[in-house]
């Protein structure tokens, strides 16, 4: 279901004929907490400040990469700013399909001066990638369904004796594959190597075979804490936030499995060929929505930490439940003891292929 807000953005970039006149924008977003997050953090404020805009909010970002290139092949640009992880911006990039930018051009500096490319550094991964937030796809446990060991490796979720009941993981190769190989002895730093060969997308899929059948397969981020809450499955991935208000805001009995959390980012990207006016107010939006107070505001609604460094110190309390968010973060030094990292730009090379490995695997 389509979540609708109304932004209000500068009437200065909307002025025609000395009237002020409205421009529908749409935004994509993940729906859920995220996108509430975004709504509180910078998008209410923004509304508060500038009168004109209507934004339009979709929850298509997991379809982001078919849904730009069908627009672009019936030459219909729909959507005016994209969030999207940091794979798929690799995709969109090279293929054209979302806009190159300067950042320093396009982003506010730090509030003491520093540069937005220095600040935000390596997360910029590419030309075209406006970063966000760092996230980590990991998993979840009921603590009441598990005895009186809890789970504490991510090995765990392939040994059915031990913790037998269902689980849950996302209908898509990604995680999947590295959890897979990591749990059938593949070393760390060797996983993207053999995961770019036949035999090892096959030894992944022969390690998801084992716990096939126990397997509830999801597509939205909140799939995993509904299961988890209503006790259909004993363990499952999601991403660390919606876990987090899962746990922290509803008060489910659920705990946090962070060993070899996947770290990963997410964040903007512009399509290309948006008309002027759109464009436009794109770019104030942008920049007032990826300033540093703007991203440490953000980690009052959710547990993703701010993609720039001069945001972190500026992280506090959850806005409603008072609570030092600093510990939920994923990249807390108590939480990433194990962490494993993402390659975005393996998956933008192999994701179709492995996709369809994988799909066909799923429906054998």
């Amino acid at each position: 279901m389509k979540l609708t807000k109304t932004l209000l953005a500068t009437s200065a970039l909307v002025m025609t004929a000395g009237a002020a006149s409205a421009i529908d924008l749409t935004l994509v977003s993940w729906g859920g907490a995220y996108q509430k997050s975004q709504l509180k953090a910078y998008a209410e404020p923004y509304m508060a400040a500038h009168p004109d805009v209507n934004i339009i909010w979709d929850e298509s970002s997991a379809e982001a990469v078919a849904k730009l290139r069908a627009m672009n092949e019936a030459g219909n640009l729909t959507w005016d700013l994209v969030d999207v992880d940091a794979s798929d911006s690799f995709r969109l990039c090279d293929e054209g399909l979302a806009m190159e930018y300067d950042p320093d051009e396009l982003l506010a500096p730090a509030d003491d001066g520093t540069s937005a490319s220095e600040d935000f550094g390596a997360q910029i991964v590419n030309d075209c990638y406006i970063p966000q937030i760092v996230y980590s796809t990991t998993f979840g446990y009921r603590t009441d369904l598990v005895g009186d060991t809890a789970p504490s490796n991510i090995c765990d979720v392939f040994d059915l004796e031990a913790y037998p009941g269902k689980r849950s993981l996302e209908k898509r190769p990604i995680n999947n594959m590295e959890w897979a190989l990591i749990c059938d002895g593949v070393a760390k730093d060797d996983v993207y190597d053999v995961l770019a060969t036949d035999e090892g997308q096959q030894q992944a899929l022969a390690k998801l075979d084992t716990i096939k059948d126990q397997v509830i397969w999801w597509s939205a981020g909140a799939d995993t804490p509904q299961l988890l809450a209503d006790g259909e499955v004993v363990m499952g991935s999601t991403y660390n936030g919606r876990l987090f208000s899962a746990i922290a805001e509803q008060n489910q009995p659920i705990a946090m499995l962070w060993d070899a959390q996947v770290f990963s980012f997410d964040g903007w990207v512009i399509p290309a060929g948006l008309p002027e006016e759109r464009l436009a107010v794109v770019k104030d939006f942008l920049k007032f929505a990826t300033d540093t107070q703007r991203l440490a505001d953000q980690a009052k609604y959710i547990s993703y930490g701010p993609a720039r460094a001069s945001s972190a110190p500026l992280v506090g309390q959850h806005a409603d439940l008072g609570i030092d968010m600093a510990p939920h973060m994923p990249t807390d030094p108590a939480n990433a003891q194990n962490v494993f990292y993402y390659n975005f730009e393996f998956w933008a090379d192999y994701r179709d292929d492995i996709d369809a490995k994988f799909q066909a695997w799923l429906a054998g």
